[in-house]
């Protein structure tokens, strides 16, 4: 295997836990500073909407991400004590150079995980990564529903 093999493949491992690592902190971390560190500082987070009355919202940087991560942990919508999870799957990595990356995976949102755990909704994530000093960020997350 060549070095460039070899680093393409630890570079999507590295991403795939970058992936897994932030659904966690979405769901279980007690404060939000580990989980804005998986951002670029410009980073683009967009959400359409559920239909559900979780309106349709795009957040420029990370103070835009962290205000809007707040919101939803203090609706009560997620984060620790909510008994709710952020499930990915199907993850498939694309590393398109030295510097960035892309991936899409499907997601499940699931509600009451510590009783009748219910998938409340699911879609699909597009996201684009940018390698930086301390490794792989998101640069970008899209998501849509369905």
């Amino acid at each position: 295997m060549t070095e460039q093999a070899i680093q393409q493949l630890a570079d999507e491992m590295e991403i795939r836990n970058l992936v897994a690592h932030l659904a966690h902190l979405a769901d279980m971390a007690k404060d939000l500073d580990e989980y804005l560190e998986c951002f670029t500082e410009d980073a683009v987070w967009e959400f359409p909407g559920d239909g559900e009355g979780l309106a349709h919202s795009q957040n420029m940087g990370r103070d835009a991400i962290k205000a809007d991560r707040f919101e939803r942990r203090n609706d009560r919508f997620q984060g620790p004590g909510t008994n709710t999870r952020h499930v990915n799957t199907t993850l498939s990595v694309r590393v398109l150079s030295d510097e960035t990356a892309e991936a899409e995976s499907y997601w499940l949102f699931v509600t009451d995980t510590t009783g009748q755990p219910q998938v409340r909704s699911m879609g699909h994530y597009f996201d684009r990564f940018r390698r930086t000093d301390d490794g792989w960020k998101f640069a970008s997350r899209q998501i849509t529903t369905g």
